[in-house]
């Protein structure tokens, strides 16, 4: 009896379980807990871990559950839940083509937005198409109004890498194209012959240097440093492609996103047969007939790129357009203040957090594993925005970010979560579906050993699954 009721008083050093009946099996659960934090410890971190019943709200186990730290993309998690409460799962986003049809002509062609984070070069190859069969065959001026957003393109956090060119830190803007990025494509020919570069949008992007095309099988070393051009973009390339490589297809992020869309929409109505006369440039402010539109597809679907893909560019794009009003701009800190809002009516108290940005990239969001997985509780049982949130969440074992994990839960689909990973964070969020479900939130900071503490963290959550109905019986 000492000695058990010793290593009781180590648990209770190291984690706090909230009482609730089945003593034995609660015990049993903070042990599990206790290896986890001991393991993230033994890494020179630290984890906040919160467990809730959905059914009743209350607290299962918990360490550091309050304590604010970087959730790394499980950021997206809020951003997702906020977005549905605030748009609602049905909201489209319109982007279209206004002007004055005269006769063939079309003095000024504006091109408006209201944050489309999917809108892609054939959207506005079909938006151009209608005006071709009305009989449009001359436009002045391709005029871009990007005033739904405000001008802060780069979201918060984001100048910590201000030289990094990938996809992935692109900036935001009421009418993007292609995510704010470019394609650079590389066509190998024969060794020793210079390889084929093409550009998209042709226009937008100044290329300069070249590649060689070396031997089969050697490795591909192509390399591209790129520099704002005024309201364009400099390409420098260099480096080799082996002669088997096919096609070499290559993104980067745009600086300035204002008339990326603008010049890719004069380069398509080149390939339509439509002359344009005038300048592609900002504007297009006042009423205009709505000649073409694009309605993106449902918020309910685009969200499957936070919850399953975590792309940062959807999550920032689709959180700054919360605060969109028709009165006033969205604003990233705009949209700060409403999912604070949002917070505090959900019974959530925001004041501790930083809510930053959208994706959760880079040292900008602080928040507590407890308000991940009270949230996440809430939202299951929230009507409005329930089963689009669930759904939107990647499936263990099955889709997503996590398709090669927890691989014996893939039948069951029981596993439903969102994953983040910084330099020194490792996240993990969501729920173990069932009879009786449950809500979690994993937030590992200020360790860079991902590899091990992820095995420590999806092992917590196998354990976890185990007793889930042991946890949960009344």
């Amino acid at each position: 009896m000492p000695h058990k009721l010793h290593r009781f008083a180590v648990v209770l050093a190291v984690v706090m379980v909230i009482a609730a009946p089945g003593f034995a099996q609660q015990a049993r659960f903070s042990a599990e807990l206790t290896e986890l934090v001991s393991a993230v410890t033994a890494a020179k971190g630290e984890v906040g871990v919160a467990v809730v019943d959905v059914e009743s709200g209350r607290l299962l186990a918990a360490h550091q559950s309050s304590r604010p730290l970087n959730p790394a993309s499980n950021m997206k998690v809020l951003t997702a839940w906020a977005a549905l409460r605030t748009l609602g799962p049905q909201h489209r986003y319109l982007t279209g083509l206004y002007g004055t049809i005269e006769k063939t002509r079309i003095a000024e062609l504006v091109l408006r937005g209201e944050g489309d984070p999917s809108l892609e070069m054939r959207d506005l190859w079909e938006m151009l198409g209608e005006l071709q069969r009305a009989g449009v065959r001359e436009v002045g001026d391709i005029l871009v109004d990007q005033r739904r957003f405000d001008a802060q393109y780069v979201p918060p956090a984001f100048q910590q890498q201000p030289d990094e060119w990938s996809a992935f830190r692109a900036p935001v803007a009421a009418v993007s194209l292609a995510a704010n990025t470019i394609v650079i494509e590389v066509r190998s020919r024969r060794p020793g012959d210079t390889a084929s570069v093409s550009v998209l949008p042709v226009s937008f992007v100044d290329v300069s240097g070249s590649v060689k095309t070396s031997e089969r099988g050697t490795p591909e070393a192509v390399k591209i440093a790129l520099r704002p051009k005024g309201e364009k973009i400099e390409v420098r390339l260099s480096g080799t492609v082996p002669a088997d490589a096919g096609i070499l297809r290559i993104w980067r992020r745009v600086d300035d996103p204002t008339l990326l869309a603008g010049f890719a929409l004069r380069d398509l109505c080149a390939s339509l047969g439509i002359a344009v006369r005038g300048q592609v440039k900002a504007g297009g402010e006042g009423k205009r007939t709505l000649l073409a539109s694009r309605r993106s597809p449902p918020l309910a679907e685009l969200l499957s790129k936070l919850g399953k893909d975590s792309n940062n560019f959807y999550a920032e794009t689709i959180f700054k357009s919360m605060s969109a009003d028709g009165k006033q701009p969205a604003s990233f800190e705009r949209s700060s203040r409403m999912l604070g809002s949002l917070l505090r009516e959900s019974g959530i108290d925001p004041t501790p957090f930083r809510l930053e940005n959208g994706s959760g990239l880079f040292d900008a969001d602080r928040v507590s594993a407890e308000a991940i997985a009270q949230l996440l509780a809430r939202a299951l049982h929230d009507a409005r925005v329930g089963p689009e949130f669930v759904a939107q969440l990647s499936i263990g074992g099955v889709d997503g970010t996590l398709r090669h994990r927890f691989r014996d839960h893939a039948k069951t689909r029981a596993i439903r979560a969102k994953t983040g990973t910084l330099a020194s964070v490792n996240s993990l969020s969501g729920y173990i579906l069932g009879k009786k479900p449950i809500a979690f939130s994993v937030l590992v900071n200020g360790t860079d050993k991902n590899v091990e503490i992820r095995k420590n963290i999806d092992e917590f959550i196998e354990k976890l699954t185990a007793d889930r109905g042991k946890l949960t019986a009344n």
